[in-house]
């Protein structure tokens, strides 16, 4: 990795800050507000998501972001792309006809919802969210894409908690991330 590439990387690890025990005992929550208060550090973040995506993928068709993070970053980077911007919501927040994939919470199950006319057979979709840890809701993102026939290149995150093996959960999908902590 060249040294500018880990100066950029290292102002956006600096902009996400760990609060140990939110929302509960044991856990450490990486909270991006820092990061998105500095127009620098989030331009930088942007940056390197879309220099990753022009080097792996060089046709796509859209950028779709999963409720509500993903909203942040995917339209940003949508637009830089040159390509549009899908919604991946949460169950009830979507009108018209919708289809649906469902995944495990800590205490329960949650579902997404896409628009069934979002994407069409065969177009090229990228997923982004700011975090993954066990995986659920990406996998639950890419079923959707599935459904719709679409073709999932990559699901790309800011940040990624590898001890939830979040990675593994989302075979054959493949997963990049901007920063990992063990």
């Amino acid at each position: 990795m060249s040294a500018e590439r880990e100066q950029r990387l290292r102002l956006v690890r600096e902009r996400i800050r760990d609060f140990p025990d939110f929302p509960s005992p044991g856990v450490i929550f990486r909270d991006i507000s820092q990061l998105l208060k500095d127009p620098h550090a989030f331009k930088v973040a942007i940056d390197l998501l879309e220099e990753h995506v022009k080097a792996a993928h060089p046709k796509i068709d859209y950028i779709a972001g999963l409720d509500s993070r993903g909203f942040l970053f995917g339209p940003v980077l949508a637009h830089r792309l040159g390509v549009g911007f899908v919604l991946v919501r949460k169950k009830g927040k979507l009108p018209g006809p919708t289809e649906s994939a469902s995944y495990t919470l800590e205490y329960g199950k949650a579902e997404l919802e896409v628009q069934k006319d979002a994407v069409n057979p065969g177009q090229k979709v990228i997923l982004v969210d700011d975090l993954i840890a066990t995986g659920g809701t990406m996998r639950a993102a890419c079923e959707l894409m599935t459904k719709l026939q679409a073709t999932v290149l990559d699901c790309i995150v800011l940040t990624e908690l590898r001890f939830l093996k979040g990675a593994e959960a989302l075979k054959p999908f493949p997963l990049y991330s901007l920063l990992q902590y063990d």
